[in-house]
């Protein structure tokens, strides 16, 4: 039997939203829990009428309903609170990236396995139709040898979207900025295991720590080559790109959509997802819903998490390596 899972949500800012209401479209969990250090702008949000609000994380934590929490605090302020919420025997979902920078990552994967809870990380474009089709095409060898992949994210966006944040574009808080990108997540998943990595980042637009330009070649395990562009100071921004190319044919993803099949045919098939090209907050929370849902099936059937910690903290490593091949001027070895 099912038991309905009771999540609370460390953090509320504009993310944490789309986790509320992916976690409330479920037959079998709901969220009865928010912890911010601002309680007073939540007390006008009507979707969070019958759910208890609590000024720290350690008052959520300690709340015998909560069976699992979601972590929606900036990015360099992931690892304390999954620390406590692990050692308190609550499950661990943790909006991306997993934290900013492979220690701090690797301490969260070490305190869910010590306390045998389970830990995701929120990377929902990995349950796009499109995207699942493409990993299945791939997998079933269709596209034979991989040769290329390139992950394309050029976006945009203002001075005002960092001046309205404590913590975006500042390296303490967001580890970075451009390259802290889903693509990125899924090339990997798709071409393996990275071998070295080349990149360059740079800041030009904007007045921040953390770059708005990054480009990194990849050499992967298998002898294939990758690219990835990323940036938020391409007007008017452009939606994210995914190219997988192999000796057989290739696939293209853009905006989340199948659009050239391995034949190269132009295709527009299934539905068209929204882009955060222009605003990060364009996109849906449907997807959020499907990875919700495993998590939650992870929890009642105990099986692991498809992006666990193990998986999330890919990206980590291959983002890290390009700013240490760009500040160091010389290619990284992952492997």
């Amino acid at each position: 039997m099912n038991k309905k899972i009771g999540f609370g949500i460390i953090g509320f800012g504009s993310i944490a939203g789309h986790h509320l209401k992916a976690i409330n479209d479920l037959e079998h969990a709901h969220v009865v829990a928010v912890s911010t250090r601002n309680t007073s702008k939540l007390a006008v949000n009507k979707n969070l009428e019958g759910i208890k609000i609590y000024s720290d994380c350690d008052q959520l934590i300690n709340d015998p309903e909560v069976d699992a929490v979601s972590i929606c605090t900036p990015s360099g302020f992931h690892l304390e609170p999954a620390l406590k919420a692990a050692r308190a025997g609550k499950h661990v979902i943790v909006e991306k990236p997993l934290e900013i920078d492979i220690e701090r990552s690797k301490e969260i994967i070490a305190a869910c396995e010590k306390h045998h809870v389970k830990l995701a990380c929120v990377f929902q474009n990995r349950y796009s139709e499109d995207y699942m089709k493409l990993r299945k095409t791939v997998d079933r060898g269709d596209l034979g040898k991989l040769v290329l992949g390139n992950a394309y994210i050029k976006w945009f966006r203002g001075q005002e979207y960092y001046d309205t944040s404590d913590w975006k574009g500042v390296l303490s808080g967001d580890g970075g900025a451009a390259l802290i990108i889903h693509t990125i997540d899924l090339l990997l998943e798709v071409m393996g295991p990275v071998k070295s990595v080349r990149g360059k980042i740079t800041t030009l637009t904007h007045d921040i720590e953390g770059e708005d330009l990054g480009l990194a070649i990849l050499e992967f395990e298998s002898g294939a080559l990758g690219t990835i562009e990323g940036s938020t100071s391409i007007r008017a921004g452009f939606p994210e790109k995914l190219e997988i190319h192999g000796e057989k044919g290739s696939m293209i993803l853009e905006k989340g959509v199948l659009v050239h099949d391995l034949n190269g045919e132009v295709l527009k098939v299934g539905n068209e997802s929204e882009s955060g090209a222009s605003d990060p907050m364009a996109i849906d929370y449907k997807l959020h819903s499907a990875q919700f849902q495993e998590f939650v099936d992870n929890i009642n059937h105990n099986t692991e998490p498809r992006v666990n910690g193990k998986e999330a903290i890919k990206s980590v490593e291959v983002i890290n390596a390009i700013y240490k091949s760009s500040r160091e001027n010389t290619v990284v070895y992952l492997s």
